[in-house]
């Protein structure tokens, strides 16, 4: 890739797993009153027809990875599971209180934090609480995610009982220097261990998630780790930028100077090279930083044009209603976003009183959704039109002003009511959408809000 390329779009952005972007959400306007009528309006809407999504937030790590951005309580104490339990338990019956029918739930993801902080037991004893008051859908998915040196295979086992089928594992890099910086030692011994008890049990996806960019890092350690990731043969990849924002994120990602980070020269090279290597191996690029086998449901939704983007990422499927349980998770009504408060206990104060944990949220006006729509369209399937008036906003003439620069740069192609991202242009896909995020163009942040976006 043209280092002038890298050089000139190489700005702070957001990753758009939503819009409005959480910093452009309205939060004056906000109220816990709205957000349930949003919530509710959206459930009645599409339970019957696709259920929903829920994501399952677990914080606590027993120890520090100083490149993880996510909320998280460090902490060795095994004690805290079953009240945090309880209290998520709590939430969703609060939710449930407010639909009129019983969820038919489609997803289900568990993040962190890390879920494999937690014993078998209690996993088992969140996931039938959650399930007792709920239907499933046909084609429902479940999936957590691993931490390489503490996920068993009594763990494995017993998620998979409950439906599990898919498991995600934290590699990022098996160089012992980045390893070392980034306060995350796990051997390649471990990550074989558990993908090969993931597959013996019956997981159909298996996925790991590799880093580029880290402290330290070089191309050399890039393709020696996807070498090593090529022997397991996971069936997923998320092969993603490393987002420095130790602005945001406190004290967690200063474990480094920020001289030990590659240039955005390297990051992009470093990103095109584990590209290639991924290609080469069988795998093929879904929207952006992820790749998939064939066979693997993700490669599936892209080719049947069903993929879809939320909080949690890319998913082979659409709901329009996903419900986030446990502190800091973000719900998505596709009307409206609220995330939850993200202390622990202020959430437990909350849960206890009977009240929906959150604090903040946005409920989206008629430009937000049109604008919303675009921006998946893109993320998704790089291209997006407007050949009706439902998806055409005032804004547009603009919007197609201020790519005429990228087109110029072969990154872009625009037709009549319609863009199309190039080939050449994919890695750049988050500009594209920064030219539609209207409100980021009318209200330029004061302050350093995004990681790079190369």
């Amino acid at each position: 890739m043209c280092n002038s390329l890298v050089n000139k779009y190489n700005v702070a952005g957001p990753r758009y797993t939503s819009y409005p972007t959480v910093p452009y959400w309205d939060n004056m306007s906000f109220s816990l009153k709205k957000w349930k009528a949003s919530l509710q309006q959206s459930f009645n809407e599409s339970n019957a027809s696709e259920g929903i999504s829920l994501y399952i937030h677990l914080p606590f790590c027993e120890s520090m990875c100083t490149f993880c951005g996510c909320n998280k309580r460090i902490t060795k104490r095994h004690d805290v599971e079953r009240p945090y339990i309880k209290a998520l338990l709590k939430e969703w019956s609060l939710y449930l209180e407010l639909l009129n029918e019983r969820p038919k739930i489609k997803e289900l993801h568990i993040g962190g934090g890390t879920p494999t902080f937690f014993s078998s037991e209690n996993l088992e004893f969140l996931i039938k609480g959650i399930l007792r008051q709920a239907t499933l859908a046909e084609d429902y998915e479940f999936s957590f995610e691993g931490h390489p040196n503490n996920t068993t295979q009594n763990q494995l086992q017993t998620l998979y009982n409950l439906g599990f089928t898919r498991v995600s594992f934290g590699v990022q890099d098996y160089n012992a220097t980045v390893q070392k910086a980034i306060n995350r030692i796990q051997p390649f011994e471990n990550v074989e261990a558990v993908t090969s008890m993931a597959k013996a049990i019956g997981y159909t996806s298996v996925g790991h998630d590799i880093i580029f960019g880290l402290p330290f890092q070089t191309e050399t350690h890039v393709t020696k780790t996807i070498e090593m990731t090529k022997e397991l043969l996971p069936d997923r990849i998320a092969f993603y930028s490393y987002a420095h924002v130790p602005w945001l994120k406190g004290n967690g990602q200063r474990g480094y100077q920020e001289t030990d980070l590659p240039s955005g020269e390297s990051k992009r090279a470093q990103y095109e090279l584990g590209k290639r290597l991924l290609s080469e191996a069988g795998y093929h690029e879904i929207g952006m930083d992820h790749f998939a086998l064939k066979t693997d449901s993700l490669f599936k939704a892209m080719s049947t044009n069903s993929l879809h983007r939320n909080f949690m990422g890319y998913t082979a499927s659409k709901t329009q209603t996903m419900i986030g349980l446990g502190v800091s998770s973000i719900s998505d009504s596709w009307y409206g976003f609220a995330q939850n408060v993200k202390g622990i206990e202020a959430y437990y104060h909350l849960v206890e009183q009977d009240i929906i944990p959150v604090f903040r949220g946005h409920i989206l006006n008629s430009e937000d959704l049109i604008v919303r729509q675009h921006i998946l369209n893109l993320m998704c399937h790089f291209e997006t039109s407007w050949t009706t008036k439902t998806l055409y906003i005032d804004a547009l003439e603009d919007i197609v002003f201020s790519l005429r620069e990228m087109e110029a740069d072969g990154l872009v192609v625009i037709n009549d009511k319609q863009i199309k991202v190039t080939h050449k242009g994919q890695p750049f896909v988050r500009n594209v959408c920064m030219a539609f995020d209207v409100l980021l163009q009318r209200k330029q942040p004061s302050t350093k809000l995004f990681s790079m976006t190369v």
